[in-house]
């Protein structure tokens, strides 16, 4: 066998190795289920304005006081869409809703809120993505349960459709209300 013939076998069996582990991994691991360094930790200080109006400034302080979700959404995001219905049913029913745009503007958020609905009862605006970076964030939509304090205590990645609350991420909340 010929030099560049062992090498192309080696290299078909190696990216057929390689391929085989990153499919083994991907199967036994929920992308929904990406790791926070936050988990147990508090919620990132932070600073910055507000999507309802310019002169508004919200800080972590104002996610104090009662457990709630951390929506991490934005306009040009397609599932967010898609999740945006449960949001509304769910602060409906009460569930405490705190939203981040994230890499968005202004306008387009307003937009976006008025057309679709607001369920967040405080609308962080994150033009630049530095509060998304401080959370760790990979995209859009991600969802952070906080306990009353602004500790961090859980991560959500993915659409939260009625079946995710339901089983995974009202138990959590619940259990919030009653500490």
């Amino acid at each position: 066998m010929s030099k560049t013939r062992l090498l192309a076998a080696l290299g078909v069996l190696l990216g057929v190795g390689l391929f085989a582990a990153v499919a083994m991994f991907g199967i036994h691991n929920d992308p929904s289920e990406l790791p926070s360094a936050l988990i147990g930790k508090p919620f990132p200080e932070f600073s910055t304005g507000s999507v309802d109006d310019t002169d508004t400034v919200i800080t972590r302080a104002d996610l104090l006081g009662k457990p709630a979700l951390v929506n991490v959404w934005a306009t040009w995001c397609i599932s967010c869409k898609v999740e945006h219905p449960v949001l509304n049913d769910l602060a409906k029913q009460g569930v405490v809703i705190h939203g981040i745009n994230y890499k968005d503007t202004k306008p387009e958020a307003q937009r976006w809120l008025t057309d679709f609905l607001n369920p967040y009862q405080l609308n962080i605006s994150d033009p630049k993505g530095t509060l998304g970076l401080d959370l760790g964030v990979y995209g859009a939509p991600e969802t952070f349960i906080i306990d009353k304090k602004g500790v961090v205590r859980h991560k959500f990645v993915g659409v939260v459709d009625q079946q995710i609350w339901r089983e995974k991420l009202a138990p959590i909340y619940q259990g919030l209300l009653d500490e």
